[in-house]
């Protein structure tokens, strides 16, 4: 950690980082996080932060299409290992983060904030529960995360037939907040958003449901300094007092 924040100070101040910026394709689950690391960032480099938010699939998919990011922050680990192992990334894709997927309900659900899902079970047979959001399981990591989690508790065919899919976590939790959807199965960061934690309530999925969500990130463009200063800005204890503020757990070992 010391090395890392040394670096950065030998750096800016022996003049090799110039101010630039960086453009980061980032998981929608970042959203909350992301805007508050961003002026801790310039205020410690002098670079700025240009921020795109989406689901992580369709990120991929756009920086195989040459889309002109500099680092890619994904909601997994899966898509940035894609993109080293096709060479459009620089080695190695690096974790930074544990997320957690959580039952959100409006604040005065009929349903019940419980995270075993028993009660979203009853929902589902006696007629309280006719949308449940979730997002795209095809390219959004928590889209798979949730979908693992009802098969875990025996509802994916019973919840099939209502589920309200978002393009990314961020559309599925807005789902829930705006009342288009009783439920969903979202991203823990989200629902500890100020402006959704006084709408919605939650619950967290116990981890074992599904498979871990580690989300990687990843040098599209090593030779930009000013990516890879956030890149290392990203490893501070700074930044990760955010991510912890947001309900992310440090990834063991790294």
């Amino acid at each position: 950690m010391f090395k890392t924040i040394a670096c950065l100070m030998l750096l800016c101040c022996s003049g090799v980082l110039h101010a630039g910026s960086v453009t980061v394709a980032a998981a929608a689950t970042l959203r909350y996080a992301l805007n508050e690391i961003s002026p801790q960032f310039t205020k410690a480099t002098g670079h700025t932060l240009k921020l795109a938010y989406g689901s992580s699939g369709n990120f991929y998919s756009q920086i195989k299409q040459g889309a002109p990011f500099d680092v890619f922050l994904s909601a997994d680990m899966v898509f940035p290992q894609k993109l080293v192992d096709e060479q459009l990334a620089a080695h190695p894709a690096v974790p930074y983060a544990e997320g957690r997927l959580v039952l959100l309900l409006p604040k005065k659900s009929r349903l019940k904030a419980d995270g075993t899902l028993a009660d979203l079970a009853a929902a589902l047979k006696d007629g309280r529960l006719s949308k449940l959001a979730i997002a795209n399981p095809t390219v959004a990591p928590y889209g798979t995360r949730a979908q693992e989690a009802l098969m875990h508790a025996d509802l994916w065919a019973a919840a099939k037939p209502r589920l309200v899919i978002g393009e990314n976590i961020g559309q599925a939790t807005q789902f829930v907040a705006s009342g288009a959807a009783q439920a969903g199965l979202v991203a823990l960061s989200l629902a500890l958003a100020p402006e959704l934690a006084a709408r919605t309530q939650y619950a967290a999925v116990p981890r074992e449901w599904h498979q871990p969500l580690v989300q990687g990130m990843v040098l599209i463009q090593p030779n930009n300094p000013a990516a890879k200063a956030f890149a290392a800005y990203m490893k501070t204890d700074t930044a990760r007092s955010i991510l912890k503020k947001y309900g992310y757990d440090e990834v063991q070992g790294r």
